[in-house]
């Protein structure tokens, strides 16, 4: 029988499943349980050492001689400490230790309760990777227990091995064993793409075996983007690709208009497609191929966590495990682009063998989706509003060749994403506002092209300093300006707080036009939607020897009406 506490039993099986056979457990109460699972397991030997210092050398041994991972198990408290020499050895001799401390509650750490010190970090540079598992008590909670196991396991095997650390809090009662037999734990590979295509075999088994496999694309570089478009476009002939203006950048603009370069996948009407599609529940994948970053649809991430069944192998070069949709199958570690035009190859010797054919339904599905929400979008024209500010923008933009886009984040980025069919910079490593109108800023110093900046009022004054340094004319700001964060609107029940306007909104009545002025900056500004065309022209038109800011201002009324008759539409 097997301890009641889950996060253990976790630890367990996982263990097992990655093929771990010896472990070194030191005498102590608090991980009694933890060495009694061990011991349950018929494939885990277990040695006793009394002296942690001499435990960690134990399976330092044990582990250079076998040549792979061996667990050292110590209580709470100062048992784990002594095992620093052991582990830093182990570090720079790049050994697979697994170090795993029993801890107490949380809530009890510094509250002078006996043995009970930070652990969670107390190994310090030492281990390649450390964890703390939570005590679950809900699916989530499982979950992450699940994936953190699986990133420091992957962590101690992966690139010459390596010491890690996982410490697990228990709540008392400590000693009660009625779990019959572990339950199966989701193992996540992790894979490197070499040159050799059969590095990608472990994908290739499971898109053979998919029938409604899906691409999504997240956040890339540039020179990322551009090296997987053609790719892409080959592929969303037969496979759905959901991305974002964030995530593709077209070759060359002229294939826009180019109808040898027909476009198969929609770029920025995801969410108009899951918010008004009936059957999407319906069509959900069983294979997800996940590229790049990360994205701006909070839908299309609660779409896919509703397919737990689907398989999901991420793709990235630095092989990080990154469970967005709660089902990761494996981390592929490598270029994309790679990984793409491998899938393509097999793919295509598949059809030559007639070894397998994907749902049709499916695809033709999604084709239809993505269609009908385009056409929706064409056919819609805002009333006066931010929406509308950026429709005209990208109206007037096509006009243009060669010019680079960066958006402010939170609203602003989510409009252009309605609109643009081509690549979009903005800073969503960690999504704050802070910084976009200076990165944009220092971008066009170091390019001739128009760099063009969209951005929100709260974003743009927060960063005014950006517009303090001499800048050339290139330079070209579109600020909308409701008079607060405006995005905190669509924020089911905020509303109904008496500190949503002054305090959570920040509502203010500040425009640009003194800050333009003091930098030498040209300004122009639009009220309406007349003043808005006339000088949106200018903006995109006249040639100024200085920078320039169009301040478009609106109402956040105003813009909240216009994106409720965009969803209905």
């Amino acid at each position: 029988m097997y301890s009641h506490q889950e996060n253990i039993n976790i630890l367990t099986a996982l263990l097992v499943s990655y093929g771990i056979k010896h472990a070194v457990v030191c005498p102590g109460s608090r991980n009694a349980a933890i060495v009694h699972n061990l011991n349950e397991c018929p494939t885990i030997t277990c040695y006793p050492v009394t002296d942690e210092r001499s435990a960690g050398f134990y399976a330092l041994g044990m582990a250079q001689c076998l040549g792979e991972p061996v667990v050292v198990c110590v209580t709470s408290g100062t048992a784990l400490l002594n095992l620093v020499p052991a582990v830093a050895e182990a570090f720079y001799q790049h050994v697979p230790i697994v170090v795993v401390s029993a801890d107490r509650p949380v809530a009890w750490i510094d509250q002078q309760d006996g043995q009970t010190l930070p652990q969670p970090d107390a190994l310090g540079r030492f281990v390649r990777k450390a964890v703390s598992l939570p005590e679950p008590t809900n699916d989530e909670h499982h979950w992450h227990s699940n994936r953190l196991v699986n990133e420091v396991l992957i962590a101690c095997k992966g690139k010459g091995g390596g010491p890690v650390h996982i410490n697990i809090p228990l709540s008392e009662p400590l000693f009660k064993f009625d779990v019959p037999t572990l339950s199966p734990e989701r193992v996540i590979q992790k894979v490197e793409a070499k040159a050799d295509v059969a590095s990608c075999q472990l994908l290739f088994n499971d898109l053979q075996l998919a029938k409604r496999p899906m691409i999504v694309v997240g956040q890339q570089s540039y020179q990322q983007a551009k090296h997987c478009y053609s790719v892409l476009n080959e592929l969303a002939q037969e496979i759905p690709v959901v991305y974002e203006c964030l995530g593709i950048a077209i070759d060359d603009r002229d294939q826009k208009t180019s109808s040898s370069a027909a476009s198969h996948f929609k770029p920025s009407t995801i969410d108009q497609v899951l918010l008004n599609w009936k059957r999407a529940i319906d069509n959900q994948p069983d294979l997800i191929i996940y590229i790049g970053g990360s994205f701006l649809s909070k839908r299309l991430k609660l779409f896919l966590r509703k397919s737990p069944s689907a398989k999901t192998w991420i793709v990235n070069e630095e092989g990080a495990i990154y469970d967005t949709f709660m089902n990761l199958t494996g981390s592929i570690e490598g270029d994309a682009s790679f990984v793409l035009k491998a899938v393509q190859g097999h793919l295509k010797s598949l059809k030559v063998d007639h070894h397998h054919v994907f749902d049709s339904d499916f695809q033709q599905a999604w084709k239809d989706a993505f269609n009908q929400a385009d056409a929706a979008r064409q056919r819609f024209h805002p009333s006066y509003s931010q929406l509308q500010a950026v429709a005209g923008f990208f109206e007037h933009a096509k006009s243009k060749k060669n010019y680079h886009l960066h958006a402010g984040n939170s609203m602003s980025v989510r409009l252009i994403n309605i609109f643009a069919e081509d690549y979009v910079y903005c800073n969503r490593g960690v999504n704050g506002i802070e910084g976009s109108l200076s990165t944009a800023a220092g971008f066009s110093l170091v390019t001739d092209d128009d760099v063009y900046c969209v951005i929100g009022d709260l974003s743009f004054f927060y960063d005014q300093n950006a517009l303090w340094h001499a800048l050339n004319p290139n330079f070209k700001v579109l600020l909308l300006n409701n008079g607060g964060g405006g995005i905190f609107r669509s924020l089911p029940g905020l509303k109904d707080s008496d500190a949503h306007q002054t305090l959570i909104s920040a509502q203010h009545t500040t425009t640009a036009r003194g800050i333009c002025e003091q930098n030498h900056v040209q300004y122009l500004s639009a009220s309406d939607e007349k003043e808005l065309e006339e000088n949106m022209d200018i903006f995109f038109n006249q040639h100024y020897d200085r920078p320039v800011v169009l301040e478009v201002f609106t109402s956040q009324e105003q813009d909240e009406q216009a994106m409720n008759e965009y969803h209905q539409a």
